[in-house]
């Protein structure tokens, strides 16, 4: 089975990253004010901020769809630091694969 990449997909993968980098993002401070050290804090957040940004830019490919699935396993797992992000990363990755499948129909439909 071929995974083709349709522009519908881009837009809303890209869509769902930008937005997800603004959240990891905040995540900074929130864990910083929780306790957890300042140079993990900065790190995790603003180093998975740039990556969703990143992927976002990659999803021309098929292999930016397995990256961008990553990093929603990785915004689950940030829960550890500030645990609101087990449910926020989660939401994420709903949406993440809502993205991709309702693109896939719509651009199916709109083919025929």
């Amino acid at each position: 089975m071929k995974f083709e990449v349709t522009p519908g997909m881009r837009r809303l993968g890209g869509t769902v990253l930008g937005m997800e980098a603004i959240v990891v993002g905040l995540l900074t401070p929130v864990a910083i004010s929780g306790g957890v050290a300042t140079g993990l804090a900065v790190t995790v957040g603003i180093g998975l901020a740039v990556l969703c940004v990143v992927i976002a830019g990659l999803l021309k490919w098929p292999f930016g769809y397995v990256a961008g699935t990553v990093v929603q396993v990785l915004a689950i797992c940030t829960g550890f630091l500030v645990p609101t992000m087990f449910f926020l990363g989660a939401i994420f990755a709903a949406l993440w694969i809502t993205a991709i499948i309702v693109a896939r129909r719509v651009e199916g439909a709109t083919s025929r």
